[in-house]
């Protein structure tokens, strides 16, 4: 029995850890996708925000992020209480004496958790690309990965207050994507559009981004990627119930960033008379967003219905901000915000043990929370140091404007 308890615990951990590298290989799929979307001359300094973000959300989760995300007391609490289990591990006769019902190293959780926080601050960066100041964002995201996330991850996934009422968020559609749409949307709200992205008379004029083979790359990368998300978010893979249950996510998974392309690729062309690559790219992750909610319990049928409404639903969320005038060059928080939403209300359909309610519940806190305290700190920037670079340097571009290093020297002439 000993035996068989350990071998279990080496590989649901060694599982926990592949899965959590999945994840992190996440970072390159967002840096390339925002890469290829923006323009030439802001090309460096958005590839300069995604390595730093990941380090800043890697730190400030070991300092204090996972501490107060998880502090294994306050269930059904809104204040968590910070816990100090950072970095402790799970002895040997520890492990032995529960029986099975510790099954992986307490490490490899950190691990797990600290790629989801990049993730959620990655999808802002993408957001306020092409004409936010790179210091200022980067500020922010200390406060993001630090104390904004963990604390409405808390709620969830700590077993704090939105636990206790039921809702219901497998892999992280409202605690990861639409958390990270929502604090981009405060930003991009006080940040403005980028120049010429307006007319006066209403028009939309396209800001096309430099390129496209590097953005489908990162979409599959990020495609790639997702089954870490979703697949590790089960947990455990050392039973027959465990292992088919990682195989239903991830043909589920799969499922609904299909449909979620062809989706939005039809939608597009109906709508514009095109077939859209930037359309089909958010149509697919519109679908993984969507379906991170709950991948489990959904039939592939079902599964690839919800994909397919992510895809929907992402053109026409893409359409609409752009008539508000919220520029968000990537569509990020189309994707992650409102794919996320119709994933969590989705669940309902899916899941027999959802309640609507709950979910309506998760959704105003997590958006509430978010918004308020990013549009604080976000405030809080601009008043000070300021978050929008000035006219001309966004005109030359950001990268000589924050990092004096052009992506593509030989090509591109300012």
């Amino acid at each position: 029995m000993e035996d068989l308890i350990q071998t279990n615990y080496a590989l649901d951990t060694f599982y926990f850890l592949v899965m959590g590298v999945l994840v992190m290989f996440m970072a390159p799929g967002f840096a390339m996708l925002e890469a290829g979307m923006v323009r030439a001359k802001n090309t460096s300094e958005i590839l300069t925000k995604n390595i730093a973000l990941f380090a800043i959300a890697c730190i400030m989760y070991m300092v204090c992020g996972y501490a107060i995300m998880y502090p294994g007391t306050g269930e059904g609490a809104w204040l968590p209480i910070l816990g100090l289990s950072i970095g402790e591990e799970n002895a040997a006769d520890a492990v032995l004496a529960s029986g099975g019902e510790t099954y992986y190293s307490a490490r490899s959780d950190f691990f797990f958790q600290v790629v989801f926080v990049a993730t959620a601050m990655s999808i802002v960066s993408g957001a306020v690309a092409e004409r936010m100041k790179l210091w200022a964002f980067l500020i922010f995201a200390v406060m993001m990965t630090g104390f904004i996330y963990p604390v409405q991850g808390f709620w969830k996934w700590g077993g704090g207050a939105l636990d206790e009422a039921g809702f219901l968020d497998f892999a992280g559609s409202g605690v990861v994507h639409m958390c990270g749409a929502t604090a981009a949307l405060a930003g991009v709200l006080l940040l403005g559009p980028r120049n010429g992205k307006y007319g006066a008379d209403g028009q939309v004029h396209a800001l096309p981004g430099a390129n496209m083979p590097l953005a489908t790359l990162g979409m599959f990368i990020l495609w790639f990627g997702w089954f870490g998300f979703n697949g590790g978010s089960v947990l455990k893979l050392s039973n027959v119930d465990e292992a088919n249950a990682v195989a239903q996510v991830f043909v589920n998974t799969n499922i609904a960033a299909s449909g979620g392309l062809i989706a939005a690729l039809i939608t597009a062309r109906l709508l514009y008379g095109k077939a859209d690559l930037t359309m089909a790219l958010n149509g697919a992750l519109a679908g993984l967003v969507s379906i991170t909610a709950e991948p489990l319990t959904g039939s592939i049928q079902q599964s690839m219905l919800v994909g397919i409404g992510g895809g929907i639903l992402v053109v026409f969320s893409i359409s609409a901000l752009d008539k508000l005038k919220i520029d968000d060059p990537v569509g990020a928080i189309s994707v992650h915000g409102t794919a996320g939403v119709w994933g969590l209300l989705a669940v309902c359909i899916t899941n027999p043990e959802a309640s609507f309610t709950a979910q309506i519940l998760g959704i105003l806190c997590i958006f509430a929370w978010t918004f308020i305290l990013s549009l604080i700190v976000w405030y809080a920037l601009k008043a000070t140091m300021g978050i929008r670079i000035t006219e001309e340097e966004e005109y030359i571009g950001a990268d000589l404007a924050e990092t004096g290093i052009e992506a593509y020297p030989e090509f591109v002439k300012v």
